[in-house]
């Protein structure tokens, strides 16, 4: 059956109140960091937002599944800490997402995928855990306080609905930062067509960006969330079908104003440990997210990220407990580490060759 097909026979419904608890999973791999961005450089959040709302739709009803759309982080990461220009990451993005076409298109990423051991996956995985990990740390301690009533309500909540739990703190934190905001103020996100210069696509800085955030997509994005959603929703995306697309959508709305996007295993496990079964999720996701961009833009900007930071965690132990079902832990935990210290795209091609030399000398 061809891929077009499958995914016809999919319904979109929203399954309550599963669907609406787990769409908060895959926000919190997104809002800190695009509250990040939009606070350290030129760019605008409210079309970001737009964007990811719109893309939540379009790829939850096209997979008919709850996929994450998140942010392309290695690019995200280095335009927070001012080694990309907003031009830069919009010339880097657009570069990535041409690369993740191609590739899709013509197969690549299924013949690679083909080479790649389940405890290479898992490992990838682990170390998206891991990072998420470190990244909810470093939000949690920007005031420990926040966090720990965060932890409060989540505990609270949770015994009552563990799933329920993760809503009761972003209702908690949107409370907070419409009180120091004052209240909602509607705006009209503006969509200006602008594309990067020539001279940004031809930058060594910006080729190396895409080559670190390619090698991150393939492993994380395309590889390891086809596996994740196969697993947890007996989805038949493939690793092909993921990088398609995530090129369409960067070469479209990149120069829309969106920042670079991609899928992502952590914000499906985020998705799955919330409750999200339909593709449903995403829906709520898309539309809470265009109304945010119109009418809460300054409140998310204002949202307590120590509060995120709390569910954030709870996102990659979910994500982190997945990546132990593996064949091969030594594997598996050396990827992990490696993806922590080194990046997830160093780690999933050192352990393709890890993986081969083992499979090499202790034949099955």
């Amino acid at each position: 059956m061809a891929f077009s097909e499958r995914v016809v026979s999919h319904a979109t419904t929203v399954e309550f109140p599963g669907d609406v608890t787990g769409a908060i999973g895959d926000s919190v791999t997104v809002v800190p960091v695009v509250v990040a961005l939009a606070a350290l450089s030129d760019v605008a959040l409210a079309p970001v937002l737009v964007w990811f709302g719109v893309f939540q739709v379009v790829w939850g009803v096209r997979y008919g599944v709850p996929v994450s759309v998140e942010p392309m982080k290695a690019l995200a990461a280095l335009a927070i800490a001012g080694s990309l220009t907003a031009g830069g990451l919009a010339a880097a993005g657009l570069l990535a997402g041409g690369t993740l076409l191609v590739a899709g298109a013509t197969g690549l990423l299924g013949r690679l995928s083909r080479f790649v051991g389940q405890p290479v996956v898992r490992g990838v995985q682990l170390a998206v855990a891991l990072v998420l990990f470190e990244t909810a740390f470093g939000l949690a301690t920007t005031d420990v306080v926040l966090a720990g009533v965060a932890v409060a309500v989540a505990a609270l909540v949770a015994v009552v609905s563990v799933r329920a739990s993760a809503l009761a703190v972003v209702v908690v934190g949107a409370a907070l930062a419409l009180v120091e905001t004052g209240g909602f103020a509607p705006t009209v996100p503006s969509f200006a067509f602008a594309l990067p210069g020539p001279s940004l696509f031809l930058d060594a800085g910006t080729a190396q960006a895409a080559v670190g955030q390619l090698a991150m997509s393939v492993g994380n994005a395309a590889v390891a969330t086809a596996l994740l959603l196969e697993e947890y929703y007996g989805s038949e995306a493939t690793a092909d079908d993921l990088a398609t697309s995530m090129g369409a959508m960067n070469l479209l709305a990149v120069p829309l104003g969106a920042i670079p996007m991609c899928h992502g295993s952590g914000g499906v496990a985020g998705k799955y440990a919330f409750g999200a079964r339909t593709a449903g999720a995403n829906v709520v996701l898309g539309v809470l997210y265009v109304l945010a961009a119109v009418f809460a833009v300054g409140v998310v900007a204002a949202f307590p990220v120590a509060m995120l930071g709390v569910v954030l965690a709870a996102v990659a132990a979910q994500l982190a407990h997945t990546s132990l079902d593996t064949d091969r832990y030594a594997i598996t935990l050396g990827v992990g580490a490696v993806g922590l210290f080194a990046g997830v795209g160093v780690a999933f091609f050192g352990g393709l060759v890890a993986d081969r030399a083992y499979r090499r000398f202790y034949p099955s």
